[in-house]
């Protein structure tokens, strides 16, 4: 199982919400976003904050960090998904979605959250979860393995709720590549809220209020 922090805004928490940093990253860089979140409507809440194994990341020299999955390139320049590491970090978080209904927590009662690799990681098993979620949030991402989402997305989650946002200056994951993400969902027959914002690969006060008013509506 995962290292992973967690917070309780209750004794008896009603509902979950996971947070997946991004690369290079930890559990802990999150702990403020949620902190700054407005969710007492929400009632007892228990946030899980899982940490990535380090790795080695193939754009970055092959220097080991926490990372879900692995980055490459290949000959022409192009990236090239880990497919392996993906699935891998799949299972993790599945487990960490398990873990929450033995305790108690239905799936339906459960969000999924991610910035970067974790948002990437968000949509790559929150569409695939033979359980309904509550909602899917998805920052500063795009939809990995895009060829085999159709054929491998899993009918409970076929109207799941689904939060995208991008900056409209993100140097790290182009906008261009989130909004291909969003067409791509679209397509499938998803309903997705898109927010962009004026920054970079970042997280704003705006979007965190936006993202709240949206976990209140997945958990109302």
């Amino acid at each position: 199982m995962l290292d992973t922090i967690e917070l309780q805004t209750q004794a008896e928490p009603r509902a979950s919400l996971i947070v997946l940093h991004g690369l290079g990253a930890s559990g802990d860089d999150f702990v403020p976003v949620c902190q700054a979140m407005d969710l007492r409507s929400v009632g007892g809440l228990r946030v899980l904050l899982p940490q990535a194994p380090d790795r080695p990341v193939s754009i970055n020299g092959g220097y080991r960090m926490p990372a879900w999955y692995d980055i490459g390139l290949d000959a022409s320049g192009q990236r090239v998904e880990d497919e392996r590491g993906l699935r891998e970090s799949q299972r993790e978080i599945e487990a960490l979605i398990a873990q929450e209904v033995e305790r108690g927590i239905p799936a339906s009662r459960i969000v999924l959250m991610g910035f970067s690799q974790g948002a990437a990681m968000t949509l790559m098993t929150g569409l695939r979860h033979a359980q309904r979620l509550a909602g899917l949030v998805a920052l500063s991402g795009y939809l990995p393995l895009a060829g085999t989402t159709e054929a491998e997305r899993h009918a409970a989650n076929a109207d799941v709720p689904l939060f995208l946002a991008h900056g409209d200056s993100d140097e790290v994951v182009p906008p261009a590549r989130g909004l291909a993400s969003r067409a791509e969902l679209e397509r499938l027959g998803f309903a997705v809220q898109w927010h962009g914002y004026p920054m970079g690969h970042e997280v704003s006060m705006e979007e965190i209020a936006d993202v709240a008013g949206f976990i209140r509506q997945c958990l109302a």
